[in-house]
């Protein structure tokens, strides 16, 4: 299929982009990577009067170590995300779900801005930003604002965002010595989106863990922090954190609730085995 007729506008700064948003309200989306947005637009899911292309928008696609925090634009490729030093030494996690997302060609376009926005239950990057406590830098109309990530994620593909704002940036806390992630998936083909996916970060406290955050995706129509099973993993031990997994799955076309819940826990036993495992 074609999509249906639309006008096309490429901007050069924040503002006008957040101008155009604004004028156009519901009618227009904005276009940086397309890797979602142009399949749903041949599908005709999605059939706006306007595409803001804000690639030539200069400075959304940095990464910066600035001060406690790891700072990733809107902008940043997934592969420019990938292969990152300052994320392979700052924000482990993120390093680990990378090669994860779609393949090379869907990474060199895409972009972790983007993957936020669409807030896709089954991508990893949602889950990773759950998981580490991170928060999204948001401009409107209004000016700036920033959300924390728990508070982000409304619904299946509904966010915090507003009609007429964008995300500008992403900032997770720089890991230290401390700092314990784990990330695994299932999916029927590396690649594909996950059937049940975990990411999850900690830190070691005396002789266990101390803050743990377990944030599945593919279980829910958000990423799904397991409060439960991370309150049991930092008092006991890993069987007490599996029986304890708060998750209610739904039959997709994936799997099944039942499968779905079962893939969790085996999920969870082999990133907890990570969270343990001492930083390099």
């Amino acid at each position: 299929m074609k999509p249906a007729p639309f006008a096309y506008a490429k901007v050069r700064t924040l503002k006008e982009a957040v101008a155009l948003l604004a004028k156009h309200k519901d009618d227009a989306r904005l276009l940086a990577g397309g890797q979602s947005l142009i399949a749903t637009l041949n599908m005709r899911l999605s059939a706006p009067e306007l595409l803001i292309d804000i690639n030539g928008i200069k400075g959304l696609d940095g990464i910066a170590k600035k001060g406690k925090f790891v700072e990733i634009g809107a902008l940043a490729r997934h592969a420019q995300v990938e292969h990152s030093d300052i994320v392979a030494r700052h924000a482990p996690l993120i390093a680990l779900a990378m090669p994860h997302i779609g393949h090379p060609a869907i990474r060199n376009r895409g972009t972790f801005g983007g993957s936020i926005a669409f807030a896709d239950p089954a991508a990893e990057l949602p889950a990773c930003l759950l998981a580490l406590g991170g928060e999204i830098d948001i401009a409107g109309p209004k000016g700036k604002r920033k959300v924390k990530a728990d508070a982000f994620f409304k619904g299946l593909f509904e966010t915090a965002l507003r009609p007429q704002e964008m995300v500008t940036a992403i900032r997770v806390p720089a890991a230290d010595k401390n700092t314990r992630v784990g990330f695994a998936e299932l999916a029927r083909r590396h690649g594909d989106y996950a059937i049940v996916g975990l990411a999850a970060s900690a830190r070691a406290g005396g002789k266990g863990l101390v803050d743990v955050r377990l944030a599945f995706f593919g279980v829910g129509a958000t990423p799904v922090r397991a409060k439960n099973a991370e309150a049991a993993l930092a008092s006991s031990n890993i069987d007490t954190a599996v029986a304890a997994l708060d998750l209610a799955p739904h039959d997709d076309v994936q799997a099944t609730a039942r499968v779905k819940k079962h893939l969790a826990g085996v999920l969870l036993r082999r990133v907890a085995e990570q969270l343990m495992e001492p930083r390099p």
